[in-house]
């Protein structure tokens, strides 16, 4: 149930003359689960409402016009996040470092999540009775996290004996009208290769799936105890590469995206901006390299700013903005930019993406820095939400601190980078 902790003046809820603390039970006679039910219904003209008021439970019959609103607020969302019930052959969280703050080892498989923020969930913890929710509340899109089709090679990724389910469950959403968008995160000659191909066919025959990305597993050198996994290199992302191209050239159409990892480790371009359509996949990776082409030369003028950066970065991107700073120079008199790739030594050499450095990393190196410049720059994606921490918990006020120079976050954009380079901010 929730429970009214106000409402708005002049809402269909003051109409309804509801009061503080009344608690919503159902919505045409479905229980009232969480924040996503009202959500819902609050879109809808007509519906029937079930409302504990003091010692009486009473019925509305709801009617309005679509743009109207109950205007309520809730003591609680009754969201709190479902967890993961699988132990995947791959995953980052059981590779991470004792001692991190308790959110970073939250793992969460949970589809309202999936369907409010864009959340990959592997569907082994959703029950027939969250597929008939998902549907009945049109909770779409959805982010599925596939990784292989054949349930037997499934069911060992993901640890779990009823992972072998998923086609079924996505076949099921898409005829219920619900939209996916899913992910494969590649774990070398596990679920490449072959068995990729099969992966890529089978959910390109689904109607409603959208897309599917295809992602490396990240592989951290906390790993003991854990089953062996063989990192990408040159050869191997190629042929990821090469793979994906010949399936959809096959369908006609650029269903299966590669994620921008896999082209810096091939040392190939990533694919033309029109590609990536209306970039779906962003947030996976995929596109943003060309994104931020596009942006950034979108953005470019001639400018005058006299300042020294160091930009540090991940070492898979290093070359790529280090590529991007030079035009930077070139646009901007008196702008000088060194670009420098750090090896992450927290979680390992073989982590090379700019998010996943931490503080103290970029603190060690940039004591050993031997050049002079007048402020630091790191990207956005090293930090929280507000900007403020990294995955250490290194603060910036802190990294300032210790490297006695002012610290500059950088937007992950190339707009931003070309603004946030070029000017005060």
């Amino acid at each position: 149930m929730l429970i009214i902790s106000k409402i708005d003046e002049g809402s269909v809820g003051e109409e309804l003359q509801l009061n503080i603390g009344d608690k919503i039970l159902s919505f045409d006679g479905h229980k009232a689960e969480d924040l996503i039910d009202y959500l819902y219904y609050d879109e809808q003209e007509y519906f029937v409402m079930e409302v504990v008021s003091g010692e009486e439970t009473v019925e509305f019959e709801v009617e309005k016009e679509v743009d109207e609103t109950l205007g309520l607020t809730f003591e609680g969302d009754n969201l709190a996040i479902k967890t993961c019930r699988n132990d995947c052959i791959f995953c980052f969280v059981s590779q991470m470092p004792k001692g991190m703050r308790k959110s970073l080892y939250v793992k969460d498989d949970d589809y309202r999540q999936s369907f409010l923020c864009g959340n990959y969930v592997t569907l082994t913890n959703v029950s027939d009775k969250d597929m008939e929710r998902i549907i009945r509340l049109e909770l779409s899109p959805l982010y599925v996290s596939v990784h292989v089709t054949d349930g037997e090679i499934r069911k060992k990724m993901l640890k779990n004996r009823f992972a072998d389910k998923i086609l079924s469950q996505l076949e099921r959403l898409s005829d219920g009208g619900i939209e996916m968008h899913t992910q494969v995160v590649l774990v070398k000659g596990v679920n490449d290769g072959k068995v990729l191909e099969k992966t890529l066919s089978d959910l390109a025959s689904i109607s409603n799936v959208r897309s599917c990305a295809v992602v490396p597993c990240g592989i951290t050198k906390f790993r003991d105890g854990l089953e062996k996994i063989d990192d990408y290199d040159e050869v191997s992302s190629l042929k990821v590469i090469e793979t994906v191209k010949k399936f959809n050239a096959e369908i006609k159409r650029n269903f299966a995206l590669v994620a921008d990892d896999f082209y810096l480790k091939a040392g190939i371009d990533v694919e033309p901006y029109e590609f990536y359509g209306n970039f779906d996949q962003l947030e996976n990776g995929i596109g943003m390299n060309a994104m931020f082409m596009h942006d950034f030369n979108e953005k470019l003028e001639k400018r005058s700013y006299r300042r020294t950066f160091l930009i540090v970065t991940g070492v898979a991107s290093k070359d790529f903005i280090k590529k991007h700073a030079a035009i930077a120079e070139e646009y901007c008199e008196g702008l000088k930019i060194y670009v420098e790739g750090i090896e992450n030594e927290f979680f390992g050499k073989t982590v090379t993406c700019t998010g996943l450095i931490v503080g103290k990393d970029v603190i060690n190196f940039v004591k050993a820095f031997d050049k002079p410049f007048d402020e630091l720059a790191v990207s956005s994606a090293m930090l929280n939400y507000e900007k403020t921490l990294f995955l250490d918990d290194v603060t910036v006020d802190e990294l300032q601190k210790a490297i006695k120079k002012p610290v500059r976050i950088l937007p992950c954009g190339g707009d931003g980078f070309f603004d946030g380079l070029t000017r005060d901010v």
